[in-house]
């Protein structure tokens, strides 16, 4: 079972990025996939979910700004960030839950200079 996510960098404020979270080795449909972030010296966040059926759950603080994509039923995720700000910085983890566990991928970096 693997979590990859991908799509990291740095960007200006203002700018966008999109990350992709592949979740593989999992036998069925993972019924969430998403991202949490967590910055230096802070808790870890949600930032955005989907499920299976599209339903979606999205941070206040980044509604409006980022949109989480998936295909139907494939264990595949994409969070388009746009209109990115300086307090976006942070490692983003992609997210699963699948049978009543959690599951967590690496991080990727994301940087948003001034």
């Amino acid at each position: 079972v693997q979590l990859q996510a991908s799509g990291g960098g740095l960007v200006q404020a203002g700018g966008s990025l999109r990350l992709s979270c592949v979740a593989s080795g999992f036998i069925f449909s993972v019924g969430t996939l998403g991202w949490y972030r967590q910055a230096p010296g802070k808790q870890r966040d949600l930032v955005a979910t989907v499920t299976t059926s599209g339903i979606t759950t999205i941070a206040d603080a980044v509604k409006g700004r980022f949109t989480i994509s998936r295909n139907g039923s494939a264990n595949m995720a994409y969070l388009q960030m746009d209109s990115l700000k300086v307090e976006d910085t942070a490692n983003y983890f992609c997210y699963a839950y699948y049978r009543r566990r959690d599951y967590w991928g690496q991080g990727t970096l994301v940087t948003v200079s001034s």
